[in-house]
C-alpha cells in the first residue's frame, strides 16, 4: 500500500472516523429526518466514501503512466468528498435537508456548493477512469473486470443526474422549497427499506446510484475470487460474462426506478426481464468452461510497458 494515493488513504480514513461518529449519532440522537434517523444520511454517504477513496487509492497506484496528472485528479477526488460530507453532516447538526434545499439562502447556497463537488467529483472520476481505462494489468481478466467496473461505476454515478430535475408537483408548487427527489411517483419521505430507506411505494433512483457506483468494487473483487482458475481464457470469459450482467442489473433496477416502481415490488414485465438476464447467465456460463480433459490454457500475464516497447512482431 505503500504506493497507494496518500490524499485518498487519508480521506478513506477520515470517512471512517466519521462513520463511527455518524453510527453514534444514529443511536443518542433522536432525532428523525424524512422517517428515518437525521444522522443515517451522514453513515451511508462516509460507508460509501471509505469504499470509493480506498478503491480508487489502488487504482491510481496501477498507473505506469502520467502519475503526476493521476495524482492531482485523486486529490480532486478526496478534497471534493470531504467537502460533500461537511456539508452534510452541517446539515445534519442543523436538523436540515442537505439535497435538493431551497428553504433559505443558506441552504440553498450549501446545496449548490453540493450540486458544484458533485460536478467536480463526476468530471474527475471520468478523466481518472479514462486513465485507468487503458492500462494493462497482470492478466485480460483482471484487466477487463476493471475496465467494465469504471464504465459501470461511472454510469452509476451519472445517475444522481437524473436526481435533479424538479417534479411535476413541485413545479406546479411556486412555493416549493424542495426542488428535485430521488423518489420516483412518490413523494420522498414515504416509507422505505430499513437503513436504506429506499421507497417501498415508488421507484428510487439512488437504488441503480448505489448498484451502479459500487461495480469498481464488486468486479475487481470477483476477479480477485477468480484467480485460482488457471485457465486464462475460461477465467476472462467468466469475467466477461459476470460484468454483462452487472451491467444489465444496473440497467434494469434503473428502468424499474424510472418506471416508478419500487425495488421490492416487481410487476411481472419487471420479473420476465430478470428472468431472461438469469436466464442467460445460467446458460453462457458452462457455455465458457472448458470439456473434461480439454487443454488448461497457462497462466500468462500482461507484458509490462518495458517488455511492450522491446518486442518485437513477426510477419
Amino acid at each position: 500500500m505503500t504506493r497507494w494515493h496518500r490524499p485518498l488513504l487519508l480521506m478513506s480514513a477520515i470517512m471512517a472516523v466519521l462513520a463511527v461518529i455518524s453510527l453514534f449519532g444514529v443511536f443518542l440522537d433522536h432525532r428523525v429526518l424524512d422517517g428515518l434517523p437525521i444522522w443515517l444520511k451522514p453513515l451511508k454517504f462516509t460507508l460509501s466514501f471509505v469504499a470509493y477513496g480506498l478503491t480508487w487509492a489502488w487504482l491510481l497506484s496501477l498507473r505506469r503512466t502520467a502519475r503526476r496528472l493521476s495524482r492531482l485528479l485523486g486529490s480532486v477526488m478526496a478534497t471534493a468528498c470531504v467537502v460533500e460530507i461537511t456539508v452534510i453532516i452541517s446539515q445534519v447538526i442543523r436538523g436540515r435537508h442537505s439535497h435538493f434545499n431551497f428553504s433559505t439562502a443558506l441552504d440553498s447556497s450549501l446545496y449548490a456548493l453540493m450540486g458544484t463537488t458533485v460536478m467536480v467529483l463526476m468530471l474527475t472520476n471520468l478523466a481518472a477512469a479514462f486513465l485507468v481505462l487503458f492500462e494493462r494489468h497482470a492478466t485480460p481478466a483482471d484487466t477487463w473486470a476493471i475496465r467494465i467496473g469504471l464504465a459501470v461505476s461511472a454510469a452509476g454515478l451519472a445517475v444522481a443526474v437524473l436526481m435533479l430535475p424538479p417534479t411535476s408537483a413541485q413545479l406546479a408548487d411556486t412555493t416549493a422549497a424542495v426542488l428535485g427527489a430521488h423518489s420516483v411517483g412518490v413523494s420522498d419521505g414515504g416509507p422505505g427499506l430499513s437503513l436504506l430507506g429506499w421507497s417501498t411505494t415508488g421507484g428510487d433512483l439512488r437504488v441503480p446510484h448505489f448498484f451502479g457506483m459500487h461495480a469498481i468494487q464488486v468486479l475487481p473483487m470477483l476477479a480477485l475470487l477468480t484467480r485460482g482458475i488457471r485457465d486464462q481464457a475460461v477465467r476472462l470469459r467468466l469475467i466477461l460474462i459476470a460484468g454483462g450482467g452487472y451491467t444489465g442489473l444496473v440497467a434494469l433496477v434503473t428502468w424499474q426506478a424510472l418506471r416508478g416502481q419500487p425495488l421490492v415490488r416487481p410487476d411481472a414485465l419487471t420479473l420476465g426481464v430478470t428472468g431472461l438476464l438469469v436466464a442467460g447467465m445460467a446458460v453462457a456460463v458452462p457455455l465458457c468452461l472448458p470439456p473434461r480433459g480439454g487443454r488448461v490454457s497457462p497462466v500468462t500475464p500482461e507484458p509490462t510497458r518495458g517488455a511492450r516497447e522491446s518486442a518485437t512482431v513477426e510477419v
